[in-house]
């Protein structure tokens, strides 16, 4: 009875740490790294003069993983004025958490834009062949960082008189990565197709909502 006993109890012994074991394996592969992807936008000197208000209507963020097929962020039907935002001013767009890790490019799908012209009369402003605007920009997630990537896009006036479509400004397109537990800002901006790259302390603040 004894020796009988002594097994059980070395058996379940076996038994709990094999479970221990289990349990930890399974709760390292849950516990996927993720950081902070926040979008702005902002607006470049194209034709926007001719506006009084550019009201633009932004539903989706659509990034693309390195490694793996597109991903689309809900950013809630956001409104921007592009006239609010021109020089280095720029609008938050939706602060989402995602998978840390490379990605491709980011899009900006458009779903209402509702524009006026200086002269009190309505504009009609498209998007070409109602895609989502393409920012071939390459940027990374970082662990527990915020990765800020700010999109250019302008009015541009087309042949018929009051028509417009929105164009990406590849140029002014940047990324910007801040660490949470660090005094340095990393910048990276596109600027004739080179990047470079700066450091800027985390006061520093060269956009605005």
């Amino acid at each position: 009875m004894t020796q009988n006993r002594r097994t059980f109890v070395k058996r379940a012994a076996g038994i709990a740490a094999l479970s221990t074991v289990g349990t930890a394996g399974c709760m390292g592969t849950a516990s996927a790294k993720t950081g902070t992807l926040s979008t702005r936008v902002s607006d470049r000197p194209g034709d926007i003069d001719d506006f009084e208000s550019c009201l633009v209507t932004l539903s989706t963020v659509r990034i693309k993983p390195t490694d793996g097929d597109a991903k689309e962020l809900d950013v809630s039907d956001t409104e921007v004025d592009l006239v609010d935002l021109q020089g280095d001013a720029s609008a938050l767009v939706a602060d989402s958490e995602v998978d840390a890790g490379d990605y491709e490019f980011l899009q900006l799908e458009v779903s209402n834009t509702d524009a006026t012209l200086t002269d009190g009369s309505d504009a009609t402003v498209e998007v070409p062949g109602s895609a989502p605007l393409k920012f071939e920009k390459s940027f990374e997630i970082r662990a527990d960082e915020t990765t800020t990537f700010t999109a250019d896009f302008t009015p541009v006036k087309t042949g018929n008189a009051g028509k417009y479509v929105i164009q990406p400004v590849a140029e002014e397109v940047s990324v910007v990565y801040e660490s949470d537990d660090s005094t340095a800002n990393e910048t990276e901006t596109t600027a004739s197709n080179t990047t470079s790259t700066t450091k800027e302390t985390a006061t520093t603040n060269t956009t605005s909502e």
